[in-house]
């Protein structure tokens, strides 16, 4: 895992958002770094549907008592009512 540790968190979400958004949270128990770049909104804004502009209010009060990335809380209220 150094390698990898050795590159920006940036390009490790870039990466991370190439992948499945199981993969992406599995990821963040990697280490502190895959942590916080699987928590960016860059690897979840991916996963979501191009209109989630539009549906981002209903997930606003399940955010607010979160200390998740607004995309992943609001990815994770989409796929509980799936």
């Amino acid at each position: 895992m150094e390698g990898f540790g050795r590159l920006p968190e940036e390009c490790i979400s870039e990466i991370l958002s190439l992948t499945t958004a199981l993969d992406a949270s599995r990821s963040s128990i990697l280490s502190k770094e895959f942590r916080s770049a699987a928590s960016d909104d860059v690897v979840w804004e991916r996963f979501l549907p191009p209109d989630y502009e539009d549906i981002i209010s209903a997930s606003v009060s399940l955010h607010k008592n979160n200390s998740i990335s607004l995309s992943h809380s609001l990815f994770s209220s989409m796929v509980a009512k799936w």
